[in-house]
């Protein structure tokens, strides 16, 4: 898996490139996703205006929102070797909000995390569209969290 991304909000720092790197490919293999292929993760990084314009123009809904997950792992065409397979669209200010009510889960980074962990969980067929869907979004979302969380310190990946 490679990742690229791009940073396009000025109110927070810039992540840790290379363990952004390394944690998102532990994720991606903790989510259960193909790594048999060299596929590309393309995040962009937002703040609420661009999310909002996003929500609208790609969901149809008003508003900001924490991530929108586009997965083409499930499209009709195959992925090919190098194809960008995964799309996140991530919302800094939503991250900094919600990280300021909870410090206990790492707080801005740990928000960040979650919302790239989503993103890749949806990508791997997982939703959270029923009540009994969500609760299983959660678990898998905590399992590979703490898994991420035996190697990385998401605060150094992610300083505000």
């Amino acid at each position: 898996m490679k990742l690229s991304y791009r940073w396009r909000t000025g109110k927070h720092p810039k992540p840790n490139r290379k363990l952004l790197t390394e944690a998102m490919n532990s994720a991606a293999k903790l989510a259960g996703l193909p790594m048999n292929v060299e596929w590309e993760l393309s995040v962009d990084f937002v703040g609420d205006r661009a999310m909002a314009q996003a929500n609208n123009d790609y969901v149809g809904h008003v508003g900001t929102t924490d991530v929108i997950t586009f997965s083409y792992f499930d499209a009709d065409a195959p992925v090919f070797p190098g194809d960008t397979a995964i799309e996140l669209f991530v919302c800094t200010d939503v991250a900094a909000r919600e990280g300021a009510s909870r410090p206990e889960t790492d707080g801005y980074a740990g928000e960040l995390m979650l919302y790239l962990v989503h993103g890749l969980l949806h990508s791997a067929g997982e939703d959270d569209l029923t009540v009994s869907a969500a609760q299983s979004m959660r678990r898998r979302e905590q399992e590979v969290l703490n898994g991420l969380r035996q190697r990385f310190d998401f605060k150094k990946i992610f300083s505000n």
